[in-house]
């Protein structure tokens, strides 16, 4: 890692794990496999940004480690990068393995329990299928009826009237950097 971290795939540890890397990583990771519109690819890091503030309008009562969570809920990502859903199923139980491990040891090196619970994976998974809908519509040229039958129909409707943006990777990492020190801060964490 840019940090100088050496992370082992197989066995991470949560003390090799930074987040200076993880946004760095996923700043400069593509969404879509880099198949939208525009000077710059959507990244996950930005992506990330946007489900965690979704997040947080479909459960605004929720305790901030969950906004965390929701914040990191794609981390993995950044040192093995973002496949779609058909090529994770071709890989096979290896890869979902090896993503629950990395998630683990994320969750752990920012307080977080190694496995957040069913109904707030729900949630946070809720509101990045709404993401997706609002990335696939704007984004990915896909018609809005296709993202009606991809993804679901976003609810709360105000989320209809988010715009993306594309922006450069060392803004988006910026973003995401000062998301998580808010996050963190707003946890008590030092």
């Amino acid at each position: 890692m840019l940090s100088g971290r050496r992370l082992d795939l197989l066995d991470p540890s949560p003390l090799d794990i930074e987040i200076e890397d993880i946004a760095h990583g996923l700043a400069f990771v593509a969404r879509w496999n880099g198949q939208t519109f525009g000077e710059y690819p959507y990244s996950v890091a930005e992506h990330s940004i946007l489900v965690e503030r979704i997040y947080g309008l479909i459960a605004p009562k929720a305790p901030v480690k969950w906004r965390l969570a929701a914040l990191l809920h794609d981390a993995p990502e950044y040192v093995i990068g973002d496949m779609i859903s058909p090529v994770k199923a071709a890989v096979g139980p290896g890869y979902k393995a090896m993503d629950a491990r990395l998630m683990a040891a994320v969750h752990i090196r920012f307080g977080l329990p190694a496995e957040v619970p069913k109904s707030v994976k729900q949630q946070i998974k809720r509101a990045d299928r709404i993401s997706a809908w609002l990335e696939a519509i704007q984004i990915a040229g896909f018609s809005e009826s296709e993202a009606n039958r991809l993804f679901g129909i976003p609810k709360p409707e105000a989320l209809r009237g988010t715009v993306l943006s594309l922006r450069a990777p060392m803004a988006v990492k910026a973003d995401f950097l000062s998301r998580h020190a808010a996050l963190m801060k707003d946890m008590g964490a030092p």
